[in-house]
């Protein structure tokens, strides 16, 4: 039992360069990671997580009321770890070198690819165990989301009680921390036949909408373009959409679309594409469109972007094939290459589209239209198959973050977000995975199969990016917004690439094998209502929202909706959250002013004064020798300010900070940009009740001695 009284490692030292260097790692480790099986937004890292919380449980041996029998079986667990490095025999011996011993362990165990090591496990493990006692302690976290920190509190041996406001979230912190550690292991190979038969029913049925070309070879993507028409006169020309004309940018591998203008008389002008291999740079021609104006290929006019915005409102977002009577395209959506892969040559081919190719896209249309023809007949009953939800449960203010930049467009609802043959593609899969048979006692399957679906739909939408650079899609979510895409790739949801069924049902197995000793606790709750009772957690350790940076409810919807249709009978033995038809915005704890919440405006007010609640109920279910830590980053003195301010009158007081680096520079929030790339962790203690008011005099003199001390 760790005394009050006894500082904690977190409270003393920490190994941020050593853990900065591992979590910015990990964010390109893909094969096997938590993170695969479905997206959340702003997860925090394993290895900041797991070194952390280590450092929060383990107390500071070179603090005077350390208990020596935690220092004396330290010592004996260190000494016993296998691969130790050299050195620790006689660096374990002091105090202070036991302190520096475990803060290199705690380094060390921040690396992903011993994270799963069972010398490593059982070594942390019984760390926490000399520390606490036979009763493992409990890690609560209330904003858990992704599930980054609860899932490391399983891993080192500890209790955890995750809880979050989000459906969405509820059901990856269900499957993740409760169904995975009862059942993971051995679902892996089930979850890959499950795969390849949905991708293999969907080809039977899909087929035909995707064909090959006159040489054979396999369609793994299509590119496409929204078109407006030029407005200049004499002119009337379709303007294609187009940020790049590159489809390939690897430095051996050189492709790119050459737009060329043919002109008839009595008719508008046209544009028509040829694929070529540029020599150098300059012989692309740049893009069409830039910050929404678009710039004319036959005659140069610029088309400014409340006209571009006028024509794509009037197609619904421009995202679908205008046809004529004779089935011949007219306008709306542009298919400009067709990616294919062939079984005589390597890498990726381009070729330009065919009639068959639009006549495969009109085919599917019908389709949609039979589906939909056949819930309406029935006196739509259910939801329609088609996600009908409206982008924003309400109209967002026009300064409001989220999903506005679609919606300017007159893309209302989700199925807005699809063309025609992606809507077709994912209602064919959405009842495929509905009709599966129940196979395991919670019906995992099924589920890990819905939330595959969810995956398809992030990389088969019209705001998924073709990037030359990789010759590889990227989906909907490279930021923390939907944005408007104005040229996009299609990919095809039964192929071997990433945005197949199959594929991506395989990343779901390689995670679910993650070692964990039980099962943690997940309930979907309001964190400023917290089910837990006073005094019962050891550890507060949370990622709370940051002000007004990530609207998760609105971005989540994109997955709820989807997730309603392909678990159609809700949840099952209580293993899962309750799927509302939306998240839940009002109790949101986010400053968005699209929503109200007891009729005032959710601003920097409500953050504050919500925040402090949740704050309070984290004091609350502390122990009083408990600790916790809170994980913020903005780039506002306001957003600092209010959370700050949330802490103090919360009754926490912060005893210690560690800025980790968190974020690859290479993202795409971060190019061009100021957003930060660390995460401030906040190291807090319950404020006794009867704790003096301090006087500022007090502090100016101690200051100078306190930070020669930390330096």
């Amino acid at each position: 039992m760790i005394p009050k009284s006894c500082k904690r490692l977190a409270e003393v030292d920490f190994p941020i360069a050593e853990v900065s260097r591992h979590a910015v790692r990990e964010k390109s480790i893909r094969r096997g990671h938590p993170s695969t099986l479905h997206l959340w937004w702003a997860r925090r890292p394993l290895a900041s997580s797991r070194a952390v919380l280590m450092a929060l449980l383990l107390p500071d041996p070179a603090d005077a009321h350390c208990p020596g029998a935690f220092k004396e079986e330290a010592r004996r667990i260190l000494l016993a770890h296998e691969g130790r490095p050299q050195g620790w025999a006689q660096g374990v011996a002091e105090d202070e070198g036991l302190r520096r011993v475990l803060l290199k362990f705690i380094a060390d165990f921040a690396n992903w690819d011993v994270a799963a090591n069972p010398a490593w496990l059982a070594t942390s493990r019984a760390l926490v165990k000399a520390a606490h006692g036979e009763e493992a302690p409990l890690v609560v976290d209330p904003f858990a989301g992704g599930g980054s920190i609860p899932l490391e509190a399983l891993r080192v041996g500890c209790e955890a009680f995750a809880s979050d406001l989000n459906p969405v979230a509820c059901l990856i912190l269900k499957v993740m921390l409760d169904d995975i550690p009862r059942h993971g292991p051995k679902l892996a190979d089930e979850l890959r036949e499950t795969g390849q038969r949905i991708a293999e029913q969907a080809e039977e049925e899909l087929g035909d909408l995707y064909p090959k070309g006159a040489d054979g070879a396999t369609p793994i993507a299509y590119l496409w373009a929204r078109t407006v028409r030029c407005e200049a006169p004499n002119c009337g020309a379709e303007i294609p959409l187009m940020r790049s004309f590159w489809l390939c940018k690897k430095p051996r591998r050189k492709r790119a679309l050459r737009p060329s203008v043919v002109r008839r008389e009595g008719q508008a002008p046209e544009v028509t594409f040829e694929v070529f291999e540029p020599v150098v740079a300059h012989d692309v021609r740049s893009g069409t469109v830039k910050q929404a104006s678009a710039s004319c290929v036959c005659c140069g006019t610029v088309l400014p972007p409340a006209r571009v915005r006028m024509q794509l409102s009037e197609q619904q977002g421009g995202t679908d094939v205008i046809f004529d009577d004779a089935g011949r395209r007219s306008g709306g959506a542009r298919m400009t290459v067709v990616v294919t892969v062939r079984a005589d040559k390597e890498g990726r081919h381009y070729r330009l589209p065919t009639d068959t190719d639009y006549a495969a896209v009109r085919r599917a249309k019908f389709r949609l239209a039979d589906v939909l023809g056949e819930w309406e007949g029935r006196g739509k009953e259910g939801l329609c198959p088609v996600p009908d939800e409206l982008l924003n449960s309400v109209r967002p203010s026009p300064n409001a973050r989220g999903l506005s930049a679609v919606t300017r467009y007159s893309m209302e609802t989700f199925g807005d977000l699809f063309s025609v043959r992606q809507k077709l593609a994912l209602v064919t899969l959405g009842r495929r995975v509905a009709a599966l048979e129940s196979r395991s006692e919670t019906d995992l399957i099924r589920v890990l199969a819905a939330m595959c679906v969810n995956k398809v739909a992030m990389q088969n939408c019209t705001v998924c990016r073709w990037k030359p650079t990789g010759e590889a899609l990227i989906d909907a979510f490279g930021r923390q917004a939907i944005p408007m895409v104005w040229d996009f790739a299609e990919s095809i949801p039964f192929v071997g690439s990433t945005g197949g069924y199959e594929a991506q049902m395989k990343w779901i197995a390689m995670a679910t094998k993650q070692p964990t000793i039980w099962s943690g606790s997940v309930e979907q709750c309001d964190a400023t209502k917290h089910p837990l009772p006073t005094a019962s957690a050891e550890v507060w350790f949370t990622d709370p929202p940051y002000y007004d940076a990530i609207p998760y409810a609105d971005l989540s919807d994109f997955f709820l909706v989807w997730l309603n249709r392909t678990l159609p009978d809700g949840p099952r033995s209580g293993s899962f959250p309750t799927l509302d038809a939306l998240s839940p915005k009002v109790q949101e704890l986010v400053w968005n002013q699209a929503y109200r919440y007891n009729g005032r405006p959710k601003d920097a007010a409500f953050f504050e004064r919500m925040m402090t609640k949740a704050f309070s109920e984290g004091r609350r279910i502390l122990m009083s020798r408990g600790i916790g830590s809170v994980v913020f980053a903005h780039q506002s003195t306001d957003g600092w300010e209010a959370f700050i301010g949330a802490l103090i009158v919360a009754g926490l007081t912060v005893t210690s900070s560690w800025p980790i680096a968190t974020e690859m520079a290479t993202r795409i929030r971060a190019r061009d940009n100021a957003s930060l790339a660390t995460s401030v962790h906040l190291i807090c203690r319950p404020r006794p009740e009867d704790a003096p008011v301090g006087d500022w005099a007090d502090v100016l003199r101690e200051l100078p001695k306190r930070v020669a001390e930390w330096m």
